[in-house]
């Protein structure tokens, strides 16, 4: 079994706001380019993305952006959606 990880203590928390912490924690959850083919397809990497984000757009007093992000994540997790094809990948290609 692996060791709880250990929170900072609330007072170093503090030095931070509510938006910050938000934004640190959608920067911890985002999936990078590197990770992309790695994490494409894990559900709960994704729900993490769209709830995260979703935090932030509340704080931001954006409710129906905080919503389609919080449909998004649940679509992750009841597996209603999938991964889309990878952008460097796709079928873009130059129109002459």
């Amino acid at each position: 079994m692996s060791q709880p990880t250990q929170l900072p203590k609330s007072s170093q928390l503090n030095e931070f706001t509510t938006l910050e912490l938000a934004q640190a924690l959608m920067e911890r959850l985002s999936i990078s380019p590197n990770d992309w083919h790695r994490l494409k397809s894990n559900r709960n990497s994704r729900a993490s993305e769209q709830v995260a984000a979703a935090v932030l757009y509340l704080l931001k007093d954006q409710p129906q952006e905080a919503l389609a992000r919080l449909e998004q994540a649940v679509g992750w997790l009841d597996r209603s959606i999938s991964a889309p094809p990878c952008p460097t990948h796709g079928t873009n290609k130059k129109q002459e």
